[in-house]
Parts: C-alpha cells; structure tokens; sequence
C-alpha cells in the first residue's frame, strides 16, 4: 500500500475573506458564493474566517446566537455546504454553548465532504486591546478553550487556530510538527497594519509548514474596521498570494516537495533542545 505521502502529493487550498455583516442570512448567503468560486477553481479544502456568520456592533449577539454543539442554523449551513460541494470546510468561528449562560465558546469547526464535523477547536487566547478610543475585550462574552487541535485532511496534518491565538507561538509548538496551519481571523486594523504578516510569516519559517490565514477585510456595517490581507504561506516563509481588502478567494497548493525540501535544507525541528532550560539572572 502507498503512504499517504505518496498518495497526497499536493492539496489546493482556499482562503475566503469576507466583510461581513450583522445579517446571518446576508453572509451565509456571500460565503456561498465564495466556497463556489473556490470549488471552481479546484479547491479541496477551504477556510472561512473568524465570525463570518456575523459581526455586531453589540458583541453579545453572538451570545443570542449560540447553538448547542452538533445541532443549529449555521452547523447545519456549514454541513449542507461540505456535502453539497464535496468540500473540506474549515469554518471559520461558529457561536457555541458554553459552560456558563452569557458567554460562547467561540469555535472552529471542520467539516469532512460528506458532511460530517470531523474536528473542533475552541480558541484559547482571548483579545484585548485598549488603543484610545479602540477597546475590544472578548473575555466578556467568550469562554476559552483548553485543547490544541490537530486534523488529518486527506493525509495533510492541519493545525487550528484562531486569530490572536497568531501571537502565541507555543501554541503551535505543541501541536507537533504539523503540515499547514489555518487561522481564521478578524484582525483590527491597528494590530494588523502592524503585526499581521510578520507574524504568519514566523509562524510558517519557525514551524516549517504552511500558513493559511482567512481574514475579515475591511468597513463593517457595524463601524468596525478590520484589516483583511488573507494570505497563502509556504514553508519557507515566502508569501505566495494575498487579497488586501474587501471579498474575494486566496488560492494556492500545499505541495509535499516542496516541505521536504525546507525541512531537509534547514533541519530545525531536528536540531530542536527539548525539556528544562536553566536560567540565569544577573544583576
């Protein structure tokens, strides 16, 4: 029999980047069209981004939109779409019930093409910002997760994260050597304008995988501005597509040769000091 190495040479990947609004139905129906556009241009996996279903001037609308795990309108959409399409959809962030009742597990959810929720990740870092009149704090509607995730699509290991969990490179660190990591996100524009490409980037050279990075991108109804850039990053940290700002599809191919490679040119997870470090303080 074949290792799965030699069974999956390549994957092609789509990133959907939306702007979306404080219509459930509105996005649903935008994301749609994106996941088309991306099974048209051979797409086998796709990624949607962080709140695609909605974002609201009131932050506790996601609240009022929470579903149970396993059953709801948006899991239902996210698993029509897979099966219909015959698509692995990595959906962005879906509103889940949450161990205390005015709060949301803030989840990414992978659905299989027959339809089935193969994995899901509850995202661990909270955001925080206070930049003058900018405040977010998604403590006070979102409860954390705890596990690190990992899925196999068609022999690809995937990593799952969400956003701010970008700056948090132990996070990654302990999924093991994973293949591609995904990240819906819904960067502001103040913390991406600063720090969002420089981080994905160290995120692929340092884990020596590919990055896939589904963004919000641009004016919300809302008043929000969030700042897109969704990105397709190889192992070796070169940047191989982007869209700005606004809606569209950021397509590449994840090719195994091309990780062997980096990996062998550049054996860090080899060279790799694993355990208790000791620690000097000078005064």
């Amino acid at each position: 029999m074949m290792d799965k190495e030699k069974e999956r040479p390549s994957l092609r990947a789509a990133a959907l980047q939306m702007v979306s609004t404080p219509r459930v139905a509105d996005n649903l129906a935008t994301a749609e069209r994106l996941l088309e556009l991306a099974v048209d241009s051979g797409a086998r996996l796709a990624v949607l981004p962080e709140y695609f279903a909605i974002i609201s001037a009131d932050a506790r609308e996601k609240v009022r939109l929470r579903e149970r795990f396993g059953a709801g309108p948006i899991q239902d959409w996210l698993a029509r779409q897979a099966a219909r399409l015959g698509l692995w959809i990595v959906g962005g962030t879906v509103p889940l019930e949450a161990d205390v009742p005015d709060r949301v597990r803030n989840a990414c959810l992978v659905h299989a093409p027959d339809g089935r929720c193969v994995a899901r990740y509850d995202k661990i870092h909270l955001f925080g910002l206070r930049h003058g009149e900018e405040v977010y704090d998604e403590g006070e509607t979102i409860e954390p997760g705890e596990a690190v995730v990992t899925v196999d699509i068609e022999g690809w290991t995937v990593g799952l994260s969400i956003c701010y969990d970008l700056r948090f490179p132990e996070l990654y660190r302990a999924m093991g050597l994973v293949d591609l990591i995904v990240l819906p996100a819904a960067f502001t524009w103040t913390t991406g304008r600063a720090h969002w490409e420089v981080l994905l980037r160290a995120r692929a050279i340092e884990n020596q995988c590919y990055v896939l990075a589904a963004a919000q991108g641009g004016r919300h109804e809302a008043g929000r501005r969030t700042w897109g850039d969704s990105l397709f990053v190889d192992p070796w940290g070169e940047v191989l597509a982007s869209l700005p700002e606004g809606e569209g599809v950021v397509q590449g191919t994840l090719r195994r040769e091309r990780l062997d490679e980096v990996r062998a040119r550049l054996p860090a997870w080899q060279h790799r000091r694993e355990g208790s470090f000791i620690r000097r303080v000078y005064a």
